[in-house]
């Protein structure tokens, strides 16, 4: 038989009494409206025309859309979660993008 004698484990650290956030679906949810309304500014600027044009150029304005999702996450989370800044932010950010495509398409 053996000789042995119980040890408690007890954990050096005490358990955090909050978890941490997520903000994952909030700046998702703001990236993919930044990108609807960044879809809009140049319905806006060129009038009902562009319809044409994106009829042949939709491959990357669609691909824009998870870049718009990852920077509306990213900038969430390092603005703390800060609501109307996160907003602001990737709604500029997704529009310069939209931006810089749009003209860079257009020669």
């Amino acid at each position: 038989m053996r000789n042995g004698t119980n040890i408690a484990m007890t954990s050096a650290e005490a358990s955090p009494g909050t978890e941490e956030t997520t903000w994952s679906f909030a700046g998702a949810l703001i990236g993919l409206l930044s990108w609807l309304l960044a879809l809009g500014i140049p319905f806006l600027m060129y009038g009902p025309n562009t319809l044409f044009f994106f009829l042949y150029t939709w491959p990357f304005f669609l691909a824009v859309l998870p870049v718009a999702v990852v920077v509306g996450i990213a900038l969430h989370s390092l603005l703390s979660g800060r609501l109307i800044c996160s907003c602001i932010a990737t709604m500029l950010a997704v529009a310069l993008m939209f931006g810089i495509l749009f003209m860079w398409l257009m020669g």
